[in-house]
């Protein structure tokens, strides 16, 4: 998963990749009460979580 700027042309950062755990993402979801990537599997029933060290550049006012 990337993260992409608000015109979404330029890659900001790359926030997960396979090797992480993640195959074959279906949603993503960003929590900024738990600073946290939560991101739903297709091929299964596995909902990971992913926590943030900064989220100052994934979202605004965090």
């Amino acid at each position: 998963m990337l993260q992409i700027d608000s015109e979404g042309r330029r890659k900001m950062a790359t926030l997960v990749q396979t090797r992480d755990g993640v195959a074959y993402p279906m949603s993503v979801c960003y929590s900024s009460t738990t600073s946290s990537i939560i991101v739903g599997e297709l091929m299964n029933n596995n909902i990971l979580v992913f926590r943030v060290e900064s989220c100052e550049h994934l979202y605004n006012g965090c």
